[in-house]
């Protein structure tokens, strides 16, 4: 199979993305977020940090720089078309895959019933010899996916979360081992522009890395076939 032939059209009916930080989705999968949203898909997404460790600025205020993290987080889900956005608010740099970060997940995967979920893909630690992979995301995609499977759809697991509901696939960002893209050619300019509203994390560097988007995004799309894409890593989770 070409990765040409390897393009999602599937639109999920619901879906929900789990990510760390105030701005991972919108730079991870804003693209497919806003492609779904547009086919009619119910997109929602989770933030599970506060953003409070977001600054280099030793004499930023922790309380104050996550205020601001939430207000640009709801003003790029708002150009994404996000339906409902939700935040745990855990410290930034805490973040375990624990039992109970899994509770409150599938507590969020219950009450939204996704058909799909969209997480960072915890395997994928190092790019190269310049990045490797926040634990934050790392521990994120484990929690996301424990959550996922078997947890949200079995009924003795956090009985108090609400009613079982069973996830049928998850879709990977950041993985190094895609298998499915999605053309986000249509949408390329509202993922930059979603990603942007996060001023207090891009300063002076917001118009660079508006370029660093589409070039990411345009490396993905000459594997798929297409002017833009994002690559996953599809697990199916349900039958």
């Amino acid at each position: 199979m070409t990765e040409a032939g390897r393009l999602l059209e599937m639109v999920p009916s619901v879906a929900l993305a789990i990510y760390a930080h105030p701005d991972d989705g919108d730079v991870s999968s804003g693209g497919t977020l806003a492609r779904w949203a547009d086919a009619g898909c119910v997109v929602h997404l989770l933030v599970c940090a506060a953003g409070d460790k977001g600054s280099t600025d030793p004499e930023a205020d922790p309380v104050a720089l996550a205020v601001t993290r939430r207000a640009e987080t709801a003003a790029a889900a708002e150009l994404l078309g996000i339906a409902g956005l939700h935040h745990l608010e855990l410290p930034d740099g805490e973040l375990e895959n624990d039992l109970a970060t899994r509770e409150a997940i599938v507590s969020v995967i219950r009450r939204v019933r996704p058909q799909a979920i969209v997480c960072p893909d915890p395997l994928a630690v190092f790019f190269g010899e310049h990045y490797y992979n926040h634990r934050d995301h790392r521990q994120v995609g484990f929690a996301a996916l424990d959550a996922a499977a078997p947890a949200a759809g079995s009924p003795l697991y956090f009985p108090s979360a609400g009613r079982a509901h069973a996830v049928e696939v998850a879709y990977l960002s950041g993985s190094l081992e895609p298998n499915v893209f999605v053309d986000v050619s249509a949408t390329i300019e509202r993922k930059a522009a979603a990603v942007l509203c996060h001023r207090s994390q891009l300063g002076d560097a917001a118009e660079p890395f508006r370029t660093v988007l589409r070039d990411r995004a345009e490396e993905a799309g000459r594997l798929a076939g297409v002017t833009y894409a994002e690559a996953f890593r599809r697990v199916r989770l349900a039958s």
